[in-house]
């Protein structure tokens, strides 16, 4: 074997590339003969191409208020289509059961009422929306685009580690490392049948579209972005471009008669779907946060006029709490009557008193999350954690018990990536976006 995979020695979870012994999988055989012949040295300088074409191009996010280009190791994950179809197939289920979830709990609330979910559960959520009540989308679609987190356990299998249906981000990046690495590792691409993934805006311009009013048979889509300096505006502004609507600010849009237009050179232009990437705390300081300025005033009494489509919808965020992510598995059942696809990691719900008892005493064996957190703050690893931190955890779990989730520390899957000039096993996770239209 080549230098670039000296001393490569997979790690404690499932490795995606090699097998037994060192063998690559069947799905990784390509990438492997491709990466074999090449010095440490090639690689790092495929790595600097691709990093500057990121940079050049400005495709960057934020990090504690830094502007940087986006990190991608140039080692590509490769998911076979039998384990894509079964993640699809897997996703949508769970999408379909979340949406029914959201309408259930902004309408009826029958699975609340039979008690598959506590009502306490949904109404003490930090991200149930009261003003939601009542206001549904002309489609009924309350989740637009949805971003489910996975992992791979320890014997390969994929797991739902989360749920995002409030305003879910990442497909940008996605689009753009595939454009990049056809021209970096050509050769893997040209001997690959590969999915495209370049078709995503069209897609969900036709989903935003769906969802207009009803009556209106050319609907005016736009893109809220909070401005340039979100973490995720360069999506933004890509997916505005490449789906051919406007991209505005909250100030950009005024609010008169129950009724949405934006600000043009040309007067004022009515608007009918909003791909809002703001949150409901900022999105209409009527309702929520007086004090938001990238907001627009009026929205929400819009929606409920059935005047304007808000997606994703004011609310989701109930379905994203990390302690009703336990309950999901129960709801595909309750309102699909099918058996779940993929299956949650083992958690633990602290408000059950046996439960917390048990956590407390194994700390150092579990993973603690707040159930209102994304992108991993405020996680707790406890068997990295030091005894002054996991004093303060046990401390916090135990004042407020609905406001974390424990699980059981998985293994994830580990990739090649490149570490200076030789591949070595990092961990990794997946999310997978998923689009509805009706």
């Amino acid at each position: 074997m080549a230098d670039l995979f000296e001393d490569y020695r997979p790690g404690p979870g499932w490795d995606e590339m090699f097998g037994d012994a060192g063998v690559p999988r069947a799905a990784y055989e390509t990438l492997h003969a491709a990466l074999r012949p090449l010095a440490g040295s090639d690689l790092q300088l495929r790595a600097g191409v691709l990093a500057r074409a990121f940079l050049d191009q400005g495709i960057t996010f934020a990090l504690k208020g830094v502007e940087r280009p986006f990190p991608m190791d140039i080692v590509p994950r490769i998911i076979t289509a039998a384990q894509w179809r079964h993640v699809e197939a897997g996703v949508a289920q769970r999408v379909r059961a979340l949406e029914a979830l959201l309408a259930d709990v902004y309408g009826p609330g029958e699975a609340l009422a039979d008690g598959i979910v506590p009502r306490r559960i949904v109404v003490t959520s930090a991200h149930f929306i009261r003003e939601a009540a009542g206001v549904t989308p002309a489609n009924g679609v309350r989740v637009t685009v949805a971003g489910v987190d996975l992992i791979r356990d320890e014997r390969g299998d994929f797991r739902v580690l989360e749920d995002n249906v409030r305003t879910p981000s990442g497909v940008s990046y996605v689009m753009e490392n595939r454009r990049f690495m056809t021209t970096v590792l050509p050769e893997v691409f040209a001997s690959t049948r590969i999915r495209a993934v370049d078709g995503y805006p069209s897609m969900l311009l036709r989903a935003l579209r769906a969802a207009a009013p009803a009556g209106v048979d050319e609907p005016t889509v736009v893109v809220l972005t909070p401005g340039v300096h979100n973490s995720a505006y360069f999506e933004h502004a890509l997916l505005a471009r490449e789906m051919g609507v406007e991209l505005v600010e909250g100030r950009d849009l005024v609010c008169a008669g129950n009724e949405v237009a934006m600000r043009t050179t040309a007067g004022e232009q009515r608007v009918d779907v909003i791909y809002r990437r703001i949150d409901d705390d900022f999105l209409d300081p009527v309702h929520f946060r007086t004090d938001s300025m990238v907001g627009c005033a009026g929205l929400l009494n819009a929606a409920r006029a059935g005047n304007v489509t808000i997606a994703n919808a004011v609310g989701n965020g109930v379905a994203d709490d990390k302690l009703l992510y336990t309950y999901v598995p129960d709801l595909i059942r309750y309102y699909l009557g099918e058996t779940p696809l993929l299956p949650n990691v083992e958690t633990y719900r602290l408000d059950d008193p046996d439960a917390l008892a048990y956590v407390l005493d194994h700390l150092d064996e579990l993973v603690v999350k707040p159930v209102d957190g994304s992108g991993g703050a405020g996680i707790v690893i406890g068997s990295q954690a030091s005894d002054e931190e996991l004093a303060d955890v046990r401390e916090r779990l135990s004042l407020d018990p609905r406001g974390f989730i424990a699980q059981r520390e998985v293994k994830l899957s580990m990739v090649p990536t490149l570490i200076g000039d030789r591949l070595r096993p990092r961990h990794v996770d997946l999310r997978a976006v998923r689009g509805q239209r009706r």
